[in-house]
Formats: structure tokens, sequence, C-alpha cells
């Protein structure tokens, strides 16, 4: 006599598509980074995106009052609202397929990149592209972008805060050196493959090309690697044709230097295997034969 087993059946979204509610510009571009990392993880889960459009203005309405922020999602007639709340929803209920999150310790530090993301580039590009936010955004929601964005910043007027941008823009690369030098050791941020901190940080960059009239990088920035092929993932998902190149800043007399073209150093570049390892960055502090000190 056989044995009988209770066989486990893996759930699957309706037609293998999840409902997601987008936050849009004029152009039909995704405006929100929130919702360029829910698109991101959707896509990594292997599913298809049925997108629901709209702007800033009638969000309440478009949801049947349950949300006034978006991302949200709609999965096979159950409603999941945040962008982090919507990934761990779909790691629990899709677990056999591709992991966006993984060990619990991904999570803090993915929150940490993200956060440091936000302080060292949106935060000084949010000032720089504030009016072309606003500008881009759907005719019907230029007033509510105004006022909510204008009482963000104090009551100052949004052209008053982009004014002298063309000064403050050559400021932020160079704040991104951290970043790039992670990158030029992993191929992402989660290995050889991406995972939802690779999606969190892209998000950033994919805000600022949706606004970015004139770019934020260089064209020789390093960073340009790791962003082209996170826009081209998933059929070029970051590819919208509105978007924005983010490469093309063009420096002045007086600039800094938008990247370090110094060799790594130290513990946090290398690996001490042996006095070989270390001995070129030996010679290199202690001016030896590989650079010497002259008077």
């Amino acid at each position: 006599m056989l044995a009988r087993h209770n066989a486990t059946v893996t759930p699957v979204a309706k037609n293998n598509t999840i409902t997601l509610y987008d936050l849009q510009l004029a152009s039909g571009c995704t405006i929100s980074p929130f919702v360029w990392a829910t698109k991101y993880a959707i896509a990594h889960k292997g599913f298809e995106i049925d997108i629901v459009p709209g702007g800033f203005t009638g969000i309440m309405e478009r949801t049947g009052g349950r949300t006034e922020r978006l991302p949200a999602i709609v999965d096979d007639g159950e409603w999941i609202l945040d962008s982090w709340l919507i990934a761990e929803y779909l790691d629990r209920k899709y677990p056999d397929r591709p992991t966006l999150i993984g060990d619990p310790g991904i999570k803090p530090l993915t929150e940490f990149i993200e956060g440091w993301l936000w302080q060292t580039a949106i935060g000084p590009w949010f000032g720089c592209y504030i009016k072309d936010y606003r500008d881009l955004s759907l005719p019907c929601d230029h007033e509510y972008v105004t006022t909510t964005r204008e009482n963000m910043l104090g009551g100052k007027k949004l052209e008053d805060v982009v004014k002298g941008r063309e000064d403050r823009l050559p400021q932020v690369p160079p704040a991104l050196e951290p970043f790039r030098q992670i990158l030029k050791r992993h191929k992402w941020l989660g290995g050889e493959a991406p995972n939802y901190a690779d999606y969190r940080a892209l998000s950033v960059f994919l805000w600022t090309a949706s606004v970015a009239t004139t770019p934020p990088l260089t064209d020789d920035d390093p960073l340009r690697d790791w962003l082209d092929r996170g826009f081209d993932l998933y059929g070029g998902l970051g590819r919208h044709p509105a978007m924005h190149s983010l490469f093309g800043l063009k420096l002045r007399p007086g600039d800094p230097e938008p990247w370090s073209k110094a060799p790594a150093m130290g513990g946090l570049a290398t690996r001490n295997t042996g006095p070989q390892s270390t001995k070129s960055e030996t010679d290199r502090i202690k001016g030896g034969p590989t650079t010497r000190v002259t008077s």
C-alpha cells in the first residue's frame, strides 16, 4: 500500500501577473524611488507587472481609499502596501522563486546603504532638480507638488532652491567614492547576482534619471558599469524613453575631481596574504622602491 502524502502547492499569482499602482510623471516615467524598487522586486521574482498609471493626485480614489501613498500591489485580490513590506511579502509567499532579501542581516545593511545614498546623493540632487520634478509632473499635479515641496523646503520657492545648482552638482560625485569602491570589487551589491540591496540603491539613480534635465555624473564615472547593467535588467526595466542621461556633467576649473583615480589602499581594499601582498603599499607609504620621497 502506497503512503499518502499531503502535496505542497506552491502559490502562483494569477496569470503570473501582479498589479502595481505606479506614481508617474506626465511622460509616464516612474517618479518614486520606492515604486522603482518595487518594480524590480516583482521582476526579480519572475512576475509580469500590470501597471495602474497615475500621478500624485487621486491616489486615494485609484486605490479605493486604501492608501494615500504608493507603491501598492494587488496579488490575486490581496493588497500589500509599502515597498519594504511588499518585498518581504514576495519572499514569504513565493519562497521557491529567487530570493530578494534572504538572510535577515541583509535588511539592516541595505537600509544603511540606502540611507547613506539618500543623504549623500538624493538630498543634494533634490535641491538641484526639484523644479524639474514639478515641471515634469502631470499638469494636474503641479499645484500639489509645488505646495508640498515648498513646505518641505521651509517655504522656499522651487525656483530659488535650484539657483546655483551648477556650483553644487560637481560636489556630489566625489562623495560617492565609498560606493564606487564597493562596486569596483563586486559585480553587484548582492555578489554575483543582484538582490534587493541593488534595487534599493538603483532606485536612487532611477529617481534621479527621471528628473535630471542636466546630468549629475561625468561621462567616465566608474559607476556607469553597474548603473548600465542595472538599468538593463529584466528587458531594460529602467530604460523608459523619457529618462534623462545621468552622464555628461561638465566640470569647470576649480571643481573637485569627481572620482578617485588613485589605487585602492589598506585593509578596506586589499587582503593581507603575507608580506608580498602588502609590499607595494608598504614601499609606497615608506617612500621605498615604489615611490621615493624627495626633498
